[in-house]
């Protein structure tokens, strides 16, 4: 019972606990969304590539402006900003559903809608990111709020698309935006009713550019961040692309619909969620290093077994495998990064952070639709699974040196005690 207590011990501030039951229903209504989204343009057009050009518009608005948008984040009120952009992906999520419920949807339509929600990406992930330390009232607890937040995404991912594969089967896709829009009314009410302490500092600051050339620097120059951003951003472009292409091997290599759909996205829940929730138990962040090399070896090699099966219940049990991997390098990550980072330089690398994670996922998808049209999905799965095992072996080879760096910065903290002998 202490332990059940302890991985749910972030919900002991009331801000956070206003955030997480709002966005806990926003998130259904958002996976509901994406899934509708893919099989609709799947329906339209049942090419690959164009699977490919609809995620690439809809993220790689974060590879371009998240620099920017950190440094605004920096600046300006993150709760603020945070009820402004998810007012903003209502309105989005509106303009789907009518277009759809009125039988007029085109795929340029959803290019379109897709860029402007890009967009507002951009500047809501590091938003959310970057906020958590102000919602949560001790610091000890941050890591554990983002392991919650994980655990959130990946919960609300089993069930949203679930939803949605029957949904679209029954009444089809326009019902899922509507839903995802009305789910928004949560989450901005959760954000209204917080009571945030304002920072006075922030707007004294130094000019936008020189903020957005100190960021760059603070990232470059710091092996340990650079290092898990590259990583990272291996991961989002060879590996992340298995979710654009799932439409594909639903329909071509397991002769499914919308449903098979749902339960693979489902599977692949599963095992994030586990993932998120052994962050969640975790008191330390000491050994996140290594959980991270071997998570994203075990995504890699997922992915390639995915790639090769022909059999929908040997990709169900696969599948949440590769979620497990890829959520447990990804939180892991988050929780360092968040760990290590100055806090008047949070925004600006939570904004990297996005753009590794996000940012860099479109020219990923892009490349594997093209990839896909060319020798086949399995084929370019399997590359992708190749490509994240040995993004991990080099990550593992440079742990030693990693943690000479990080020691001081934990020691400074308290997470390690200081060595006082010779």
């Amino acid at each position: 019972m202490a332990g059940f207590a302890s991985a749910l011990r972030a919900l002991q501030s009331r801000n956070y606990r206003l955030f997480f039951a709002g966005q806990t229903v926003s998130l259904i209504g958002t996976w509901m969304t994406r899934l509708a989204t893919s099989w609709l343009v799947y329906r339209l057009t049942g090419s690959a590539v164009l699977l490919g050009v609809v995620s690439f518009c809809s993220q790689v608005p974060m590879f371009f402006l998240a620099p920017i948008s950190g440094v605004w984040i920096d600046r300006w009120d993150r709760q603020r900003t945070l009820v402004i952009t998810q007012v903003l992906s209502m309105l989005q999520s509106l303009a789907l559903a009518g277009l759809t419920l009125g039988g007029v949807i085109r795929v340029w339509h959803i290019v379109a809608l897709a860029v402007v929600q890009g967009i507002v990406n951009a500047l809501d992930m590091p938003a959310r990111q970057a906020f958590v330390i102000e919602m949560v009232e001790r610091r000890e607890d941050i890591s554990n709020a983002i392991a919650l937040n994980s655990s959130m995404v990946n919960a609300t991912r089993l069930i949203g698309p679930a939803v949605a594969g029957i949904v679209i089967g029954a009444i089809g896709e326009g019902w899922c935006f509507l839903v995802d829009a009305v789910s928004y009314i949560a989450v901005i009410g959760s954000l209204l009713a917080m009571r945030i302490g304002r920072s006075e500092q922030r707007l004294a600051q130094p000019g936008a550019l020189q903020q957005l050339a100190e960021g760059w620097r603070y990232v470059r120059q710091s092996i340990p961040i650079r290092s898990l951003l590259l990583l990272l951003g291996l991961i989002s472009l060879v590996g992340m692309p298995y979710t654009v292409l799932m439409p594909i091997l639903a329909d071509r290599t397991l002769h499914g619909g919308p449903h098979t759909l749902g339960f693979l996205m489902g599977a692949s829940g599963v095992g994030a969620l586990a993932a998120a929730l052994l962050l969640a138990v975790r008191k330390t962040v000491l050994g996140l290093g290594l959980w991270i090399t071997g998570s994203a070896a075990l995504f890699g090699v997922a992915l390639a077994g995915f790639a090769l099966s022909h059999s929908l219940w040997l990709s169900l049990a696969i599948l949440p495998f590769a979620g497990f991997g890829m959520m447990q390098q990804m939180a892991a990550t988050n929780t360092i990064l968040q760990t290590i980072v100055e806090d008047d330089k949070r925004g600006r690398v939570m904004a990297y952070y996005a753009m590794a994670f996000q940012g860099v996922a479109p020219f990923g998808s892009l490349l594997a639709g093209w990839v896909t049209d060319r020798i086949g999905v399995s084929e370019t799965l399997v590359i992708g699974g190749i490509l994240c095992v040995a993004g991990a072996a080099w990550f593992g080879s440079r742990l030693r040196s990693l943690r000479a760096v990080v020691r001081p910065i934990y020691v400074r903290l308290g997470i390690l005690p200081e060595l006082t002998g010779p």
